[in-house]
């Protein structure tokens, strides 16, 4: 009985320690980047920038803007220019207006204490990178405020689809 529990508890083990590898080594496709706005004071002459490597022409990606604000952040929305460069070609850069909350129905996203997170979907559907290689962004608030206060941070979220 004591033998037949031991061999179980061993199985048991490693099956866990397997799955556990098989997570750890599973590649995650997904690149995202936050900065942090100074102060939480965003001057308009302050842009988020990066850069992600897209591989996989044939996969559909969603790309996301991620947006940390204060409580205190004093409009419903927020302007920005949303630059996307492809690897030897020009910035493409969309106005985006983005609601963050209205007064009937308070912030969107998920908030804990006096900091809210918003994760919006700017693609609409997935789609496809046309080509291989290295992407750049650029993120820049276009509010009349100048700075722009209460905003902690802003980045680009890209997720690959799983087929």
């Amino acid at each position: 009985m004591i033998r037949n529990n031991f061999i179980k508890l061993q199985i048991l083990i490693l099956a866990a320690a397997g799955c556990l590898f098989t997570v750890s080594c599973s590649q995650i496709d997904v690149y995202e980047k936050h900065t942090v706005i100074p102060a939480y004071e965003w001057q308009n002459s302050f842009s988020a920038t990066g850069d992600f490597l897209i591989t996989d022409t044939v996969s559909a990606y969603s790309i996301y803007l991620v947006i940390r604000h204060t409580d205190a952040y004093q409009y419903n929305n927020i302007w920005l220019n949303i630059g996307l460069q492809p690897p030897g070609d020009s910035m493409y850069i969309q106005k985006v207006n983005l609601s963050l909350g209205d007064d009937a129905n308070g912030w969107k996203g998920s908030g804990m204490n006096d900091i809210w997170e918003l994760r919006k979907l700017l693609n609409g559907e997935p789609r496809r990178f046309k080509q291989a290689g290295k992407y750049q962004f650029t993120i820049s608030h276009i509010m009349r405020d100048n700075p722009l206060l209460h905003v902690m941070s802003v980045g680009l979220r890209v997720e690959k689809i799983k087929n």
